[in-house]
């Protein structure tokens, strides 16, 4: 499932639900066809679902909630909450007129749904927007009350276009609920997506995303008030709108989607809907996360390749197992050649105190220019992955992330390359994905700018197709 979506050429996968319960792991997501385009553009989205025990073997099942009435112009996001036997999805339809109201669908089995009545559950009140939607339910143990989060924007609120906001219903029951105060107003541009919130090792988190990129906060409350960690993003900004769930062992799984790139270019428009992107949650010391690539998901693979090092500037020594590249003062590089592009790469990075910048350059042709250059800036606290049409200017944030602490000491490094992705996990505790769908080469580069790199335990193995 690491990287799924739907046989059919037309079907993506939208946006992520995942849920636990009873030592099965499922992942409802949004069946998108012709990337929101359908019925009228108001997207036709329906709950597709798959579930698992051990993230391995996955059983597919049909639609858990589909479009059953013409005036449902799409079953947008939700949640699920087991309660009392009983297995509650809570969702919201996008009308016709594309306003936003909230539904709810009970099951036995967590299969089979049925929608219930009254529906709508809920509309936005007069001091919110028609943005209405992605509904999250989460219960508060010591209170016995059941909350409600809902993606929305306050209708006045200064400055303007601050005002996106989770809404908040409360219910003792699950099924009468009552308004309360908004429960977080972030004060990003839009409107906070796809709400998720989870408690954890005496920590409670809440997720929301902007714009497509997942945040988080923390409290050792149960309702807050809300801290923001220094780094509060869990991938890099093409994971979109990430929600997690618990796994068997004390351990949390989170789902994103990669969305997919128009005409298949490197500077092409980012299209809603593409493949399942899953991650491990780490939980630190200090109780800030990460992520990382969960080990059951790993692609298999043949047998490691023995390949040959060449050198191209600067001093270069070892083999193609482990070796050093140095450039104190200018640019140095290695190159390997036959590296599928179909592969799964794993290495030890060991730079020495005050390298600037390293890093690999994947999938490349004839030079470091012809390829994607993953790049580690231990200043800036930032890795990224660069195409070769973009210059040193060109702003590269949706294929970076920051706050990554550490890329001065020695780290590991595992990056998949698989169709047109290149999904990298750094030292285990930070991950960043995207899709480099134009250069398909054969080179790999080792390379830094005044920095002195090992590279060493250098493993390339070709994925098993």
């Amino acid at each position: 499932m690491q990287y799924f979506k739907p046989t059919e050429d037309h079907l993506f996968v939208g946006d992520c639900m995942p849920f636990f319960h009873d030592g099965v792991f499922h992942l409802y997501y949004l069946l998108d066809e012709g990337h929101h385009s359908s019925k009228g553009g108001l997207g036709a989205h329906q709950w597709a679902h798959a579930s698992t025990t051990d993230l391995v073997g996955w059983r597919y099942h049909p639609l858990a909630i589909p479009i059953t009435a013409e005036w449902e112009g799409s079953i947008c996001t939700g949640s699920v909450l087991w309660h009392d036997g009983l297995y509650y999805g809570y969702y919201a339809t996008r009308m016709p007129d594309r306003s936003q109201h909230l539904g709810l669908a009970t099951s036995e089995d967590g299969i089979h749904f049925a929608k219930t009545l009254p529906n709508p559950l809920a509309s936005p009140g007069e001091e919110y927007t028609t943005s209405y939607r992605d509904p999250c339910v989460f219960r508060d143990e010591a209170a016995g009350l059941f909350h409600m989060l809902i993606t929305s924007a306050l209708r006045e609120y200064p400055p303007a276009g601050k005002g996106g906001c989770l809404a908040h219903l409360v219910s003792p029951d699950l099924r009468d609920w009552r308004a309360a105060d908004p429960f977080i107003i972030p004060g990003y541009p839009g409107d906070p997506e796809c709400p998720d919130y989870f408690a954890w090792h005496g920590w409670y988190y809440l997720v929301f995303s902007n714009e497509g990129i997942t945040r988080y906060r923390m409290s050792r409350q149960p309702l807050g008030p809300w801290t923001r960690p220094p780094c509060d993003r869990f991938d890099g900004p093409m994971a979109r709108v990430m929600k997690t769930a618990a796994f068997t062992g004390d351990r949390r799984i989170g789902v994103a989607f990669l969305p997919t790139l128009q005409d298949d270019r490197d500077d092409g428009a980012w299209l809603y809907a593409g493949n399942a992107v899953f991650r491990e949650i780490i939980q630190h010391d200090d109780g800030t996360l990460g992520t990382r690539f969960p080990p059951e998901m790993t692609p298999a693979t043949a047998e490691p390749l023995a390949l040959d090092i060449a050198r191209v500037s600067g001093e270069v020594s070892g083999d193609g197992r482990a070796l050093t590249v140095s450039a104190r003062d200018c640019f140095g590089a290695a190159m390997m050649q036959d590296v599928p592009t179909q592969a799964r790469i794993t290495l030890d990075v060991i730079p020495e105190p005050s390298s600037a910048r390293f890093g690999l350059c994947l999938r490349a042709q004839a030079d470091l220019q012809q390829g994607y250059e993953l790049r580690f800036s231990p200043g800036e606290q930032r890795a990224e992955i660069r195409g070769p049409q973009w210059g040193e200017l060109v702003d590269n944030a949706g294929r970076s992330i920051h706050g990554l602490e550490g890329l001065d000491r020695p780290f590991s490094l595992e990056i998949v390359q698989t169709g047109d992705i290149i999904d990298v996990c750094i030292d285990g505790r930070r991950t960043l994905v995207t899709r480099c769908p134009q250069v398909a080469g054969d080179r790999l580069f080792f390379w830094c700018h005044n920095a002195r790199v090992a590279f060493n335990n250098i493993r390339i193995a070709p994925l098993a197709m």
